[in-house]
C-alpha cells in the first residue's frame, strides 16, 4: 500500500534580507591629525669659587700679642697675688658647708610653674548657672569626672542636674561635648571614682541619696543605690568615699557617717556600719566654749579616709572642728573660727594632715596634739577644697572662693605660694580640685562659672626633692616636743 518516493527540493529565498542589505550604507570618520613636536633644553653653566683665611701663625700671633697687653693692666697681677689666698680659703670652706644640700636652681619663669590644657564645660549646665561641685579622675588617669550643683543654695531644692565625664585621651576630645552625661533628680554635692575600677562613680545627692554608676552599661548605668529609708541619709551628701576593699564611706550634713557594701544582684547599697557625731560623744579636750545647742548631733562637711590605717579616717563637723574618728571618735583638735570645708590626710606621713574652711587659712595637723603645727594665710575668702600632692611631700593645692587655686612648698623659706593659678573671670570662685595620681602633672579645678579647668604642672612642682621627707618629718616632730 505504501511505497518510498523521492521528490526534488524546493527553496524560497527571503526578500527581506535583500532589502535590508540594500538599505544599508557605510560611514566613516577620522580625528584631527595629531600634532608632535619635541624641545631641548639644557642647564647654564656653573662655576666654582673658593676663599682662603689668612695664614694661621698670623692670627695667633696677633691673638696672643692682644691677650698679653690686656694682662699687663696697671696693679692686676699684684691685686691677683694679694688675694689668692683669700679666695682658695673661702673656696675650700664652701666645699664643706651643707649649706645648699638639696637645693636645686629653678631656671624656670614663675608664669610657666602652669599651663592650661583644656577647659571643659558642660552646655546646659552653663546655661542654667549651675557650680561645679567636685571633680574626681579615674584610676587609670584618662577620665575626669565633674558634679554640678550650687553651692549658694540654702534652702531644699528638687533642681535636677548632671554628673559628665571625658576621656582626655581620646582622639578629637571636644571640650563642648562630654563623653558621657547622667542625669540626677537632685543636685549633686559629691563625687568619687573608685581606686581600682574605672568604670565605677560614686555620687552623693542633695537628697541624702547615695549612687554607684557604671558607666561600661549603656542602657542601666545605676549598678546599686541606697534609696531613701530610715538608715540612709536625710540630709545632703557632702562627701562620698570608695574604698577597695570595704565599699562607699559617705557623710552628710545630718552628721551621719554611713559605711555601705554593694550588692549588684539586688541592685542596693548595703549598710554595714554608721557613725553619728554626737555633742555630748565629742571629745572636749580642745573645745572650749563647746555647748550643746539645738540639735543634738553635728552636721559633717568634710571626710578623709587615712591612707596609712583603714578603720580610721577624719570628719570635719560644721562646728569648726577636725574629729579623728575610730568608731567612736577618739580626739578632736582645735575649734576654728568656722566650718571647716576640706581635710585630707598626707600620702607621705601617717601622722599629718591639712585642713582649711572659712577662716581663709590652711592648717597643717598632727593626730598627735591639738594644735596645729603650722597655719598660712591662703585667702581673704572662704577655702573650699585642700589636698595634698601625691608626688611632693611638701606641697599642697588649695582652690579659694576669690577664684584662685594656690599651690605651696613648705620647703621653701617663704610661706608664699610657690604657684597662683588665676581665675579665669571676675567673681568666680574655685570650688573643687583633684590631682591625677597617675599622670602626675595634671591638676582638674572646678569653678561656680560651670568650667572644669585641667592645668599641667611644672616638673619643679612635682618631682620631690633631695632630703625633701627628711624635711616633712622634721614639721611632724614638732608635735612630739
Amino acid at each position: 500500500m505504501f511505497t518510498d518516493e523521492a521528490l526534488d527540493s524546493v527553496s524560497i529565498q527571503s526578500q527581506w534580507r535583500k532589502s535590508q542589505q540594500s538599505a544599508q550604507e557605510s560611514r566613516g570618520c577620522q580625528t584631527k591629525a595629531v600634532h608632535r613636536a619635541e624641545a631641548e633644553i639644557q642647564t647654564v653653566s656653573t662655576t666654582i669659587t673658593g676663599t682662603q683665611t689668612e695664614p694661621r701663625h698670623q692670627a695667633t700671633e696677633q691673638l696672643l700679642q692682644q691677650n698679653h697687653n690686656e694682662l699687663e693692666s696697671p696693679g692686676l697681677k699684684d691685686f691677683l697675688q694679694r688675694v689668692e689666698d683669700r679666695v682658695i680659703r673661702e673656696l675650700v670652706r664652701n666645699a664643706k658647708s651643707h649649706a645648699f644640700d638639696g637645693f636645686q636652681v629653678n631656671w624656670e619663669d614663675h608664669s610657666s610653674l602652669v599651663s592650661c590644657l583644656h577647659r571643659l564645660q558642660h552646655p546646659s549646665a552653663v546655661e542654667r548657672g549651675l557650680h561645679v561641685t567636685s571633680v574626681s579622675w579615674s584610676c587609670t588617669g584618662a577620665v575626669i569626672a565633674c558634679a554640678y550643683g550650687r553651692i549658694d543654695d540654702g534652702d531644699w531644692s528638687t533642681e535636677r542636674s548632671y554628673v559628665c565625664t571625658w576621656n582626655l585621651d581620646r582622639r578629637g576630645l571636644n571640650p563642648k561635648q562630654a563623653d558621657l552625661v547622667f542625669d540626677t533628680p537632685t543636685a549633686v554635692t559629691a563625687l568619687s571614682c573608685h581606686p581600682n575600677q574605672p568604670a565605677l562613680i560614686a555620687v552623693g545627692l542633695y537628697s541624702g541619696e547615695v549612687l554607684v554608676w557604671d558607666t561600661s552599661r549603656t542602657q542601666d548605668p545605676i549598678l546599686v543605690q541606697s534609696g531613701m529609708s530610715a538608715d540612709s541619709h536625710r540630709e545632703p551628701v557632702y562627701q562620698v568615699s570608695q574604698h577597695r576593699e570595704f565599699g562607699v564611706l559617705s557623710a552628710s550634713s545630718g552628721g551621719r557617717v554611713l559605711l555601705w557594701t554593694l550588692d549588684s544582684d539586688q541592685g542596693r547599697l548595703v549598710l554595714i556600719d554608721a557613725y553619728a557625731l554626737v555633742r555630748q560623744q565629742v571629745p572636749h579636750s580642745s573645745c572650749t566654749g563647746f555647748k550643746a545647742r539645738g540639735s543634738s548631733t553635728v552636721g559633717v562637711t568634710s571626710l578623709a579616709l587615712s591612707p596609712w590605717d583603714s578603720d580610721t579616717f577624719l570628719v570635719a563637723p560644721t562646728e569648726g572642728h577636725s574629729v579623728t574618728l575610730r568608731a567612736p571618735a577618739v580626739f578632736s583638735f582645735r575649734p576654728r573660727s568656722g566650718p571647716v570645708h576640706s581635710v585630707h590626710c598626707s600620702p607621705f606621713h601617717r601622722n599629718l594632715f591639712v585642713s582649711a574652711g572659712t577662716d581663709g587659712l590652711a592648717h597643717i595637723h598632727s593626730l598627735l596634739q591639738a594644735n596645729p603645727l603650722l597655719s598660712l594665710r591662703v585667702s581673704d575668702s572662704y577655702v573650699f577644697q585642700v589636698q595634698w600632692s601625691p608626688t611632693r611631700p611638701l606641697v599642697f593645692a588649695a582652690a579659694t572662693g576669690q577664684g584662685e587655686v594656690q599651690i605651696f612648698d613648705l620647703g621653701r623659706r617663704s610661706l608664699r605660694p610657690a604657684a597662683i593659678i588665676e581665675p579665669g573671670g571676675v567673681g568666680q570662685a574655685a570650688t573643687c580640685l583633684a590631682f591625677n595620681c597617675q599622670n602626675h602633672n595634671l591638676l582638674a579645678v572646678g569653678k561656680t562659672d560651670g568650667t572644669v579647668g585641667v592645668w599641667q604642672l611644672s616638673g619643679d612642682l612635682m618631682e620631690q626633692k633631695p632630703r625633701e621627707s627628711s624635711q616633712l618629718e622634721q614639721i611632724a616632730n614638732q608635735a612630739v616636743g
